[in-house]
């Protein structure tokens, strides 16, 4: 980690014995830019916990974001069960959640934009897309909430991802309307027909006399990742070439400083800074890594720094640039928890987000059960929560299969707390969300599963489209990691025997990305069945039988 150096303060400083260590940054340089990503519509306070699988293949093995657990803290030095081991990591992940507390929320997250721009006011804010999904408000006003939040808390620039499920016409509508000054930046969008640019490629700014410029990438597989018909008159793709030119065009108007603001996720933004050059820093996210100091990687051009700052609101990455002469000389980062027992909620903030919860109040805090165990979702292969969502599909369709997405995003529930509708929609609120009852021949599913896992794990990052593994009920499989494409998955067993290729499964599941799929949307199904259970016991994850990855630190 050696460039946890450039990072300010000690990683290792508490802000539970001293919170100015973690908070009070000085100012540096004449460039600064706070950066959040990935909030996932969650206006209040969370838990979050991180994952415990999150491997790494090929040339990533044991480099960041592929390391989790112990192996993490000792590559950070953090010390363990403190509080930046709960922000980061998941060991011990109930107990500190109750020492610690909740992360994120966005009164919380305006105080400390509002303190860091105190000190730094020509600070831009940048927002990295999955803002506006992910929640039961986000859902039912199209985004709307968000968008008001995003003004409040003073977002000048931001990409996507997650908002184009919403449809070209909404996220069309929010650009041209709703975001006023909030710029929306996306090189990497143009229209099919004439491949022209769909948003702002990149703004030009100027801070303490140095000229910059910023640089939006949205997520690379929209088409792929969700309905094609949600954007069906728009290419998406990572676009290497035209990043070059658009860079050398933001050098051309003057820029000393080129950023990206990335949703490609922090592998394919590891491989796109060893090849495109003249970018001087990533502020990235999609993968909802956590990513505590940057990594310095070089290219043709000299090198670029490459960050990743988390999730759901739990955190504010923090990038300090001294341009001189012409080009980045010197920096500093940090990635800061929002620790939002220490942090006081900003008043104005909080005023908006009670106005625009406040009409689906009494909707969103119905109880529909009580958790006797711990909910989350985050991992490479499975989680608690979204094994709560197999057990329901699978009891409520009468079958003995079930695939649920592997979507990153997600709250955690700690043991004794109930499940309202709110925390099931955090797990479901999507556009696309039928549930649906498929007659599936065993080969076919082989199929599926090896489709998934090289999407996952493939050793080339242009070739990762999101999400992780599909997560499986009632069926039994072991996965290769390392394997090559259509090779990784084996062994696959229901109740204890082999499944036949040529025989027909009842397979049941949901968000499905066909066209024309129909069915009950999922949250129906599954507050129907918590409702009949009223208690949850815990749920213990259907994970697959891991082969060659012994000794890798993305696994614990």
């Amino acid at each position: 980690m050696s460039a946890a150096a450039a990072c300010g303060a000690p990683l290792g400083a508490s802000p539970a014995r001293a919170q100015g260590a973690l908070y009070d940054l000085p100012a540096f340089g004449n460039v600064s830019l706070l950066h959040f990503t990935d909030t996932h519509a969650q206006l209040l306070p969370q838990y979050f916990r991180e994952p415990s699988a999150n491997i790494g293949v090929g040339e990533a093995i044991g480099k960041p974001p592929h390391i989790v657990g112990k192996a993490f803290l000792d590559a950070y030095k953090l010390d363990e069960r403190s509080d930046l081991a709960y922000a980061f990591d998941y060991l011990d992940f109930t107990e500190l959640a109750h020492r610690f507390g909740k992360m994120g929320g966005f009164a919380h997250l305006a105080t400390l934009v509002k303190r860091l721009r105190a000190s730094r006011p020509h600070a831009l804010l940048l927002d990295g897309g999955d803002s506006w999904q992910g929640s039961a408000t986000a859902l039912w006003t199209q985004g709307r909430d968000m968008i008001a939040a995003s003004h409040e808390l003073g977002v000048d620039l931001m990409t996507g991802h997650w908002e184009f499920t919403y449809g070209d016409k909404r996220v069309r509508e929010a650009v041209d309307k709703d975001l006023g000054k909030i710029e929306f930046l996306a090189q990497n969008v143009k229209t099919a027909d004439f491949e022209e640019p769909v948003f702002k490629p990149f703004v030009m700014r100027e801070s303490k006399g140095v000229p910059f410029a910023v640089i939006g990438q949205a997520f690379p597989y929209v088409p792929i990742a969700h309905p094609r018909r949600f954007v069906e008159g728009w290419t998406f793709g990572i676009q290497e070439r035209d990043l070059q030119k658009t860079v050398d065009a933001a050098r051309a108007k003057g820029a000393q400083a080129v950023i990206l603001l990335s949703h490609n996720g922090m592998d394919v933004d590891l491989k796109l800074a060893s090849r495109v050059r003249g970018i001087d820093a990533i502020l990235g996210g999609h993968t909802h890594d956590g990513v505590p100091a940057p990594v310095l990687v070089a290219n043709a051009g000299g090198r670029t720094i490459v960050t990743n700052a988390g999730s759901n609101g739990k955190f504010l990455g923090v990038l300090d640039l001294d341009v001189k002469g012409g080009r980045v000389a010197e920096y500093r980062y940090r990635l800061l928890p929002v620790f939002s027992k220490l942090i006081p909620p900003d008043a104005s903030m909080e005023a908006l987000i009670e106005k625009v919860r406040a009409p689906y109040r009494e909707k969103l805090e119905e109880r529909l059960a009580v958790s006797e165990g711990l909910l989350y979702r985050r991992g490479n292969f499975n989680g608690t929560f979204d094994q709560l969502f197999l057990d329901a599909l699978m009891q409520v369709n009468s079958a003995p299969i079930a695939f649920s997405p592997g979507f990153r995003w997600g709250t955690t529930l700690l043991p004794g707390e109930a499940i309202t509708r709110e925390q099931l929609m955090d797990q479901s609120a999507i556009t696309y969300p039928a549930a649906t009852l498929s007659e599936i021949s065993g080969a076919q599913i082989k199929r599926i599963l090896e489709d998934v896992a090289d999407n996952l794990f493939n050793p080339d990052p242009y070739y990762q489209q999101g999400g992780d593994m599909v997560r499986v009920g009632g069926l039994m499989y072991a996965i290769e990691p390392s394997a090559r494409m259509g090779s990784r998955i084996s062994d696959l067993r229901l109740a204890g025997l082999p499944l036949e290729a040529d025989k027909l499964y009842r397979v049941a599941g949901w968000a499905p990305v066909a066209e024309g799929a129909t069915g009950e949307p999922v949250w129906d199904v599954v507050e129907k069945w918590l409702k009949d259970h009223k208690v949850v016991s815990p749920r213990q994850p259907n994970l697959p039988r891991l082969i060659g990855v012994a000794g890798n630190p993305g696994f614990s």
